[in-house]
């Protein structure tokens, strides 16, 4: 099996998340989302095969998203301040030919293994 992982390596639940694809025998492709940030189209597709809001998807705790009113923000301008300030994704995001998951907890992954 296949699967993307959008990875922040300082996370631990994204590292736990990690070893438990690799641990799966899953084939891994990680990319450090924080060093390549996805687009907002390819954000929007994640979130839309996860069946979660982009708001959902929105990383609170450490940024000032909230300040900025994005968590009541239209879905085009959260997307377009991930896209651009990618420390707004919440993580890990997992994608698999079964689905996509938004791995907190990192539990989630096994419903895409």
């Amino acid at each position: 099996m296949k699967a993307m992982i959008w990875h922040n390596p300082a996370c631990g639940t994204s590292r736990n998340t990690l070893a438990m694809l690799q641990q799966a025998g899953a084939e891994v492709t990680v990319v450090e989302y924080l060093k390549t940030p996805p687009t907002a189209e390819k954000l929007a597709q994640l979130y839309r095969d996860a069946g979660i809001t982009p708001q959902q998807g929105l990383r609170l705790r450490g940024t000032d998203a909230q300040e900025r009113g994005l968590p009541q923000a239209d879905d085009a301008t959260v997307l377009a301040a991930m896209a651009t300030e990618p420390k707004l994704i919440e993580r890990p995001l997992v994608e698999t030919d079964k689905g996509v998951r938004l791995c907190r907890p990192k539990e989630l992954v096994l419903e895409i293994l």
